[in-house]
């Protein structure tokens, strides 16, 4: 299967958003902020961008997508039911005693979960080990990796990033959600990782910055572009708005990784047409 269809994504966007919030404010724990700013890149890259096939979650020449950030599950899971990997109604189960829908991603929990994740950092590594196995192989497939701003703070990226154009890896996508928050504040204020598109390039990738994260048709410009880098890996920083879709939670690191209320859940439903 691959994802070229006349899948309505702008719908889409909305029923994963609903579910977003519907999750963390039924588990009362969550991040949501995270999870609504990657919204659209993760409805582009499933709906028109990587081949894969829910019937087929092991098929060995299919894409992956590896999420780095891998506190971002609600918008992860609610992705992959909608594509039919799971029943959307296994959503209410998240962070639940005995679910699958942990957390922090778990591989192969559900299926088509492609990474275990926690500690930030990790993705690219995970990704690119992939990306060469593959081609080891002679299996001609993408990895895309989707990771925080604020995880470019650590250490183990960049050791990827070196790695990466070290072994010229054609195939390998790294996708920067540059929400502009981490944790509980603003990432200038935690760590000044600026420029990173100028950083990505002096280590040896093709990029492409400045990209609206929120237009559809921006984002599959982009990674069509990303899909068709020769010779080296290639690098998008998209442009994002934490907590897109509700106006409360846009840009406020208060909704990190919290929860809203019983009267901020029923405006957030409102504000996505439910």
């Amino acid at each position: 299967m691959v994802a070229e269809t006349a899948l309505d994504l702008s719908a889409l966007t909305q029923r994963v958003r609903r579910h977003i919030v519907r999750m963390v404010y039924e588990a009362k724990s969550g991040h949501i902020g995270g999870s609504m700013s990657s919204t659209d890149i993760m409805a582009v890259l499933y709906g028109r961008i990587m081949r894969h096939d829910p019937k087929r979650p092991d098929w060995a020449e299919r894409d992956r997508l590896i999420m780095s950030k891998g506190h971002c599950t609600p918008v992860l899971y609610a992705m992959l039911a909608e594509f039919g990997y799971f029943s959307t109604d296994e959503l209410a189960t998240f962070r639940r005693k005995g679910s699958r829908l942990q957390g922090h991603s778990v591989l192969g929990k559900p299926e088509g979960v492609e990474n275990s994740a926690g500690a930030l950092g990790m993705g690219l590594s995970f990704g690119l080990g992939i990306r060469l196995g593959q081609r080891l192989n002679g299996i001609d497939a993408h990895v895309y990796v989707i990771m925080g701003d604020g995880e470019q703070d650590e250490g183990q990226v960049w050791e990827a990033a070196m790695a990466a154009a070290h072994h010229e890896a054609e195939g390998l996508v790294a996708i920067i959600d540059r929400n502009g928050i981490q944790n509980d504040d603003f990432t200038n204020a935690t760590m000044r990782t600026e420029p990173l598109d100028e950083k990505y390039r002096a280590f040896g990738w093709e990029v492409r910055a400045g990209v609206d994260g929120h237009d559809l048709a921006a984002v599959e410009d982009a990674l069509r572009w990303a899909r068709d880098v020769k010779g080296k890996p290639a690098c998008v920083i998209f442009d994002t708005v934490k907590g897109k879709g509700v106006s409360f939670m846009e840009n406020n690191p208060n909704f990190h990784g919290a929860p809203p209320s019983d009267e901020q859940f029923v405006l957030a439903m409102q504000e996505l047409g439910e």
